[in-house]
């Protein structure tokens, strides 16, 4: 199935999770990083819960330092 992460266009196996998802596209869960799918946010201790379904739109927002 075909996800879209932040206007990317990924395949990943049906039942990824948000927490598959980021191991995948090699991003670390770490501070600092939101998750919302189809505009709705979800609370990092759903990712590991949360399934993707097909043509979900995923955008991973993280926060930067500086100034």
């Amino acid at each position: 199935m075909e996800v879209l992460v932040n206007n990317k266009l990924y395949a990943v196996q049906p039942g990824t999770s948000i927490a598959a998802l980021l191991q995948f596209i090699q991003l670390p869960s770490e501070k600092g990083v939101a998750i919302a799918i189809n505009s709705q946010v979800i609370p990092k201790t759903s990712w590991p819960d949360q399934i993707l379904q097909t043509a979900d739109k995923v955008t991973i927002i993280r926060a930067t330092q500086g100034g």
